[in-house]
């Protein structure tokens, strides 16, 4: 059984992404920038953000954070977003999310600009995925496929099946999965999915992105099966200095004998997104000099 290293393939592309931003700068004199704005004081929201700008810092980005109280208005945060947009010196825009109730979080993420919207979630990306054209990719489902290249898992006529079907992550990764060139068969499921088990043990490669701890059980995978695990989960347990410990959407315990290969919780996919969002950024500076 192979496990997927997120942290092995994560430092390659951040260090790929460090030299062509020094090359970049070098050569047109203009610096990657990364604007953040995080609404509310939700602690796993506080920590992603906190980790945006290390990695800013640490690659030779620069960055700004913006936050605001869970009260303010919609109004405001979607005058800031136009603001950005209109900053030539800002390539990159992220809203964090989730946002609070009384905020839309659609028409927030769509006041971003598309050719700043490194997060992946405009209309004009998405529909540029399902095109098959070139866009900007949802960071976390970019990173399931930047791992299964590394690792030179084909996806070419196997059965994928894909748990889960938000826009950040389980649509656009059907959407990846069914391009040209990756040519896999896709199944989502999702809670309204009369039996999920009888879809999952068909899959070649399974990726778990409901969002539910442990939920993806040794009777739901077939042998053999590459199991990508997108889940991050906070669980409560005592006998940890800070009172939990992340888990994912996979009980990897009972599911890890079973599969060809799988992602561990932590140390897998959660650390590719960050630098699918750094290529992002790099691209969109690119675009705009």
């Amino acid at each position: 059984m192979l496990v997927l290293s997120g942290k092995e393939v994560a430092t390659k592309v951040r260090s790929e992404v460090q030299q062509e931003c020094t090359r970049f700068k070098q050569e047109t004199g203009h610096t990657p920038c990364l604007a953040v704005v995080l609404v509310g004081d939700d602690p796993a929201s506080a920590t992603y953000v906190a980790s945006k700008g290390k990695a800013c810092e640490e690659m030779g980005f620069d960055h700004r954070d913006y936050r605001f109280p869970a009260d303010i208005t919609e109004d405001t945060v979607v005058q800031l977003v136009e603001q950005l947009n209109a900053d030539p010196l800002v390539d990159g825009i992220l809203v964090q999310l989730p946002l609070p109730a009384h905020i839309h979080e659609k028409r927030v993420t769509n006041s971003i600009r598309g050719d700043k919207d490194v997060d992946g979630l405009h209309p004009v990306n998405i529909g540029r995925l399902l095109l098959g054209d070139p866009s900007f990719v949802a960071c976390t489902p970019a990173g399931v496929m930047k791992i299964l290249d590394h690792y030179q898992i084909e996806t070419a006529g196997k059965e994928v099946v894909v748990v889960g079907r938000s826009n950040i992550v389980g649509k656009p990764m059907a959407a990846l999965m069914i391009q040209k060139g990756r040519d896999a068969t896709v199944t989502v499921c999702h809670s309204r999915t009369a039996d999920v088990g009888a879809h999952t043990r068909k899959a070649d490669i399974l990726v778990a992105a409901l969002g539910k701890p442990l939920a993806i059980t040794a009777d739901m995978v077939k042998q053999g099966a590459v199991v990508i695990d997108v889940g991050i989960n906070r669980v409560e347990d005592a006998s940890r200095k800070r009172g939990y410990r992340l888990v994912g959407d996979v009980d990897y315990e009972s599911v890890a004998p079973l599969c060809s290969a799988i992602t561990p919780v932590p140390g897998g996919i959660g650390l590719m997104t960050i630098a699918m969002l750094m290529e992002n950024t790099l691209l969109a500076a690119k675009m705009h000099v």
